[in-house]
């Protein structure tokens, strides 16, 4: 097998480890441009897969350093650049752990730990990587790895499990939600709402977004409500697409993606709601099939 085709072959799950070490799909894009120029002067290697995922993570933890100042600037809430997940780029999701580890409320806690707190986590929560292996990658001892995970776990917490429901029961949810909205249903879809649902919307200081998280059912379902009441609304194509592992809305206009909306789950009921309009974070995912 010649150095491109093998390295495609390992190209899945490497995008996937570079996203959710840094909650950019471009900058993850960039990582293994620069894995693969390393692999490519690099010679035979004797574990492929353990060279890359090494050389993968370092070159995440150097752009997380960087990425932590820009994202202590950035105009309003911080969410994660969307990824469509229905067409395996994000490499196996197989696990609910792989799943969950791509949500944005995980990604959005993740942004609480030090560059090599969220290297532990994500290998070990998200690949099933032991903590000798954990060491390697990251140049320590073993000892060392579960520290950084047992830190990274007390302050991740224990995550709401989004996954209870079947994927064809949460997209029900997610349709009945648009119902409502569209008909002004305010009370309908405070019935779809988890109490201390929380919503975010992330403009990056480029269009018109809420600069702070809105707090409770009445407060979001009145604000969903309002937006599909404004006139722009009706212009718009809506479309339901897997996104970060979970059912989401796409909003279009005039065939320009216009509003990534993404739900997390709790049960039956919504938990939290993540709204992209940022153009810079919707850019790589209008280029690649959303």
């Amino acid at each position: 097998m010649d150095e491109v085709a093998e390295f495609a072959e390992h190209r899945p799950r490497l995008f996937g480890l570079a996203y959710r070490m840094l909650g950019e799909a471009a900058e993850a894009e960039d990582v293994l441009q620069d894995a693969y120029l390393r692999w490519a002067a690099s010679g035979p290697i004797e574990v492929p897969a353990a060279w890359l995922t090494k050389v993968v993570t370092n070159l995440c933890l150097s752009r997380l350093r960087s990425a932590r100042a820009r994202r202590e600037k950035y105009v309003g809430p911080w969410l994660p650049e969307p990824v469509l997940t229905d067409d395996g780029r994000l490499g196996p999701l197989e696990t609910v752990e792989q799943r969950d580890s791509l949500s944005f409320g995980v990604l959005m806690l993740l942004e609480r730990l030090t560059p090599p707190e969220r290297a532990a986590f994500v290998l070990r929560e998200a690949f099933g990587y032991r903590h000798a292996e954990i060491a390697d990658v990251l140049d320590i001892d073993e000892a060392h790895a579960r520290q950084l995970y047992r830190r990274a776990r007390e302050h991740v917490g224990e995550p709401r499990r989004r996954f209870t429901a079947s994927p064809a029961h949460r997209e029900e949810i997610v349709l009945r939600f648009i119902a409502a909205a569209v008909e002004g249903d305010v009370a309908g879809l405070e019935k779809l709402l988890a109490e201390d649902v929380v919503a975010w919307s992330d403009g990056g200081g480029k269009v018109t977004a809420a600069r702070r998280p809105l707090v409770g059912t009445s407060h979001v379902a009145r604000f969903f409500c309002g937006l599909a009441a404004h006139p722009r609304a009706a212009g718009m194509d809506i479309e339901i697409r897997t996104v970060n592992g979970a059912p989401t809305v796409i909003l279009s206009e005039a065939g320009a993606l216009y509003m990534v909306l993404a739900f997390e789950f709790t049960g039956d009921r919504v938990a939290a709601l993540h709204s992209v309009l940022n153009p810079d974070k919707l850019a790589y995912a209008a280029a690649h099939g959303m």
